[in-house]
């Protein structure tokens, strides 16, 4: 479906598919951008705002409404900026250092995102995103995970979805044509640069071609189509929301740092991140049997003491992915101290049992209460104690508690039918973000095939760590710069050739009548996923890593026996051998990164037997300014490392600056 006012007239080509013609519809842009998040619409807004010369943008999208910024969040979804209130100073080298000593980070990348936040936050405010602000006009801040200012803030849980639909009014008035329904199947490559797409549309299919096929001839393609998402099993990813990394991979895109992913606990019934608040008010843990009896607060295994418990659990709140380092640590006294992620290694090891695990608001943890049945407040540290008390929550239960807090933090639950008030939540360890992707430069453009931009999660931005909400500001950042290189360059302004090359016959030919239907091509899916969740996420063995790369080369290698029976499930095919791609490179980095010398770091645990997490964990350090990138040559992986890019020296003297700019923008 093409949402436009405009009539979008394709050229019709002939195609040959095995021995059979075939028409096919391309249309023709200066840019496409794959993809309809904050990214992808910020991307596609900028570039029809500052376009001259007749530049023509569209949106391709699976669905205008699926992706992850539309469907996810937290206790208060975090934007991370540049300080913008109270007396604490703040400067853009500040911000950029934050970023890089996370680790593994080029500097050059973290002085762009740092130097573009205010103006990339501002025109969210601008577009109507709700961000609160004092009387005198300061958008007010606190203190995120890896964070050393108060750089953080918040719209509640749904910040990042304010954002796609301020983004979108925005896109609507303009008239962008958005070819919604289209999976992008296929980067059209021409001598290491980038000339378009290939779609699938089930809705299409029949119109000019039994398969739905589109192609979209295009100088310049913009991917923003999220994290590597359906990979895992055991994920907080929306369920709406599928890989995309494999048609990249597939082209001999170079990715970096994708051994670097975030992992914490969350929901299952409804996929949502259990960070801040949600821990802040100490709820109750506890696990069952599979069919919900012998209820067990299994914490207490752990954590002896109570009071280490709930601080434990307090601190999950701005601790929220897993995290190594946070296990156990030695005090000055030689004592062993229990850290909160040890949380996140209670929760797996229940549910490695075969058992259910819950967080429950509606009673406080076993042996805090007093004889009333109320949190004895007497038993919390300094830290949980003078949070609640300046919160105004020192009230009896963790709902009560909760409700004063982040009110909106419940009615979330209550818009997706789960009553806080009234039941548990089911919750497991799940991947959340990859802090790597595809390599680009500070316009985010590719660094191996030209006129290609990465932007969003799909971008490798990030390192070993990075502050909560960087990645909202990383979608707003990254696509700015995309678009203010494709409107402002000669180069990119050009039209397409309009001469590109086909080669989707492979893909065509997986569609029969007796293929597959659609439970069995997601029962491969969930096949698949199950053993990256396995070997490949927050817990990794090497040979059990080892056998999976084995296991998914001899998928791929015959792949073709696999037939969809209808077109719209020729799309799902896809997207499983997508995500095998995914897969494939992503172990294959992380055992590179492994036989390389690398350690537990980050958000994950390289280990031969959970017997070792009893004492503190070796942290690489090796790498921690190294960068592994990674290209798939017809399958076959290749690495290189080199070091980060350090934070560049610049010239800031104003009147060089101007001229410069004057120069450059041509003034």
């Amino acid at each position: 479906m093409i949402i436009s006012k405009n009539i979008i007239s394709p050229e019709i080509r002939e195609i040959l598919v095995g021995a059979d013609k075939i028409t096919a519809p391309m249309y023709s842009f200066n840019t496409v951008v794959v993809g309809s998040g904050a990214a992808g619409l910020n991307c596609a807004d900028l570039i029809a705002s500052n376009a001259h010369n007749g530049q023509s943008v569209a949106i391709i999208t699976e669905g205008l409404k699926m992706g992850t910024s539309r469907n996810t969040g937290s206790d208060k979804q975090t934007y991370y900026k540049l300080t913008l209130s109270g007396d604490t100073p703040d400067s853009v080298g500040d911000m950029a250092k934050s970023l890089f000593d996370g680790g593994s980070m080029d500097g050059d990348l973290a002085l762009c995102e740092a130097a573009g936040s205010t103006r990339a936050f501002l025109r969210l405010v601008g577009l109507g995103v709700p961000f609160p602000y004092n009387d005198y006009g300061e958008f007010a801040g606190y203190q995120t995970d890896h964070d050393t200012r108060t750089r953080a803030t918040s719209c509640g849980p749904l910040t990042s979805k304010y954002m796609t639909e301020a983004l979108e009014r925005s896109i609507m008035s303009r008239d962008i044509p958005i070819f919604d329904g289209h999976r992008a199947v296929k980067l059209l490559t021409e001598a290491g640069r980038a000339v378009g797409v290939a779609t699938l549309c089930a809705n299409e299919a029949g119109v000019y071609n039994k398969y739905g096929l589109s192609i979209f001839s295009a100088t310049n393609t913009v991917w923003a189509t999220g994290g590597p998402s359906a990979i895992y099993q055991a994920t907080v990813y929306p369920e709406s929301q599928t890989c995309a990394h494999g048609t990249l991979l597939e082209a001999g895109a170079a990715a970096v740092n994708v051994t670097e992913s975030q992992y914490g606990l969350a929901s299952v019934k409804f996929r949502w991140n259990l960070s801040g608040t949600y821990q802040q008010v100490l709820p109750r843990y506890y696990s069952t049997a599979p069919d919900g009896s012998d209820e067990h607060e299994f914490l207490g295994d752990t954590f002896t003491n109570i009071s280490k418990l709930l601080t434990a659990v307090f601190k999950k709140g701005y601790q929220w992915p897993f995290d190594p380092a946070k296990l156990y640590t030695l005090s000055e006294d030689g004592d062993m101290l229990l850290g909160s992620s040890l949380v996140d290694i209670a929760v797996f090891n229940e549910r490695r049992k075969g058992r259910r695990v819950f967080m429950d608001f509606r009673r406080n943890p076993e042996n805090a209460c007093d004889f009333s049945g109320k949190l004895d407040y007497s038993l919390l540290e300094a830290e949980p104690r003078q949070y609640l008390e300046n919160s105004n929550a020192m009230l009896p239960t963790p709902i009560e508690r909760l409700s004063v807090m982040n009110a909106p933090a419940i009615e979330l639950y209550k818009s997706h039918g789960i009553d806080l008030y009234n039941e548990p939540l089911e919750i497991d360890m799940c991947a959340q973000h990859n802090n790597g992707g595809f390599e680009v430069d500070c316009n985010y453009q590719s660094s191996s095939i030209s006129h290609l931009f990465v932007v969003g999660e799909a971008a490798g931005v990030f390192g070993i760590h990075r502050p909560g909400g960087s990645a909202l500001n990383s979608t707003q950042v990254g696509s700015m710069r995309a678009a203010e290189c494709i409107t402002s360059e000669d180069e990119y302004n050009r039209a397409p050739t309009n001469s590109v090359s086909l080669d989707c016959c492979k893909m065509l030919s997986q569609l029969a009548e007796n293929g597959l239907n659609r439970d069995e091509i997601l029962s491969l899916r969930n096949k698949y996923a199950s053993v990256m969740t396995e070997c490949g996420a927050f817990m990794r063995n090497t040979d059990k890593i080892k056998a999976a790369i084995q296991n998914i080369r001899n998928e791929l290698d015959s792949y073709g026996k696999y037939k969809a029976s209808e077109p719209s499930l020729l799309i799902e095919l896809m997207i499983n051998r997508d995500i095998l791609i995914t897969q494939y490179a992503y172990l294959s980095a992380i055992l590179e990164y492994i036989d390389h010398g690398g350690k537990s770091r980050g958000s994950y645990l390289i280990i031969d037997s959970e017997a070792e997490i009893d004492q503190p964990i070796e942290i690489d350090r090796k790498h921690f300014n190294k960068i592994c990138q990674i290209t798939l040559d017809n399958m076959q992986p290749n690495f290189s490392w080199r070091s980060v890019r350090p934070i560049p020296e610049r010239d800031n003297w104003f009147e060089n600056v101007y001229n410069a700019y004057r120069k450059k923008r041509g003034f």
